[in-house]
């Protein structure tokens, strides 16, 4: 996908989104919708969903995609990762990635958008794919966006 089309798309989405979450401040409602939003609109995804950080470990939220981890210590795998260096991380390929937790064996890389309220983590969005290489610098930037609304928009 070239990226000009890759820009448009998520142009689409993050109206999308703005729209889905139009007056409604609750947040599990809005994390479901979020991701099912984006399994639905996003190519070469096998798992798009959230992650909420409570009482020290991340813990499975609303999600799209085959069952998934539970509970992930911060500072495993991808996710735990990012919440230990507070910023997102994209993964060209899991088999690289050392300590990957493999909820599921189809992934080949993935993206996770630290979401952050007044400076502190409380989750991370989490989008796996079946291909390597799936994600890039024009994700990170809508991704992180569409987080930033998610969170403002929701009463958290």
């Amino acid at each position: 996908m070239g990226l000009d089309k890759k820009n448009e798309d998520y142009l689409l989405m993050y109206d999308s989104v703005k729209a889905l979450l139009e007056g409604e401040q609750d947040w599990i409602a809005n994390l479901a919708n979020t991701s099912a939003l984006l399994y639905l609109h996003l190519e070469n995804v096998n798992w798009v969903g959230f992650y909420l950080l409570k009482e020290g470990e991340l813990v499975l939220g609303p999600f799209q995609g085959k069952p998934a981890c539970i509970r992930i210590e911060v500072g495993s795998g991808v996710c735990g990762t990012a919440v230990k260096e507070k910023k997102t991380i994209i993964v060209d390929n899991v088999d690289q990635f050392n300590g990957h937790i493999a909820c599921d064996t189809a992934s080949k890389s993935e993206i996770v958008i630290p979401l952050i309220k007044n400076g502190e983590i409380i989750g991370v969005l989490d989008i796996d794919s079946p291909l390597q290489n799936n994600f890039n610098e024009v994700d990170r930037i809508y991704l992180e966006k569409m987080a930033r609304y998610l969170i403002k928009a929701s009463n958290i």
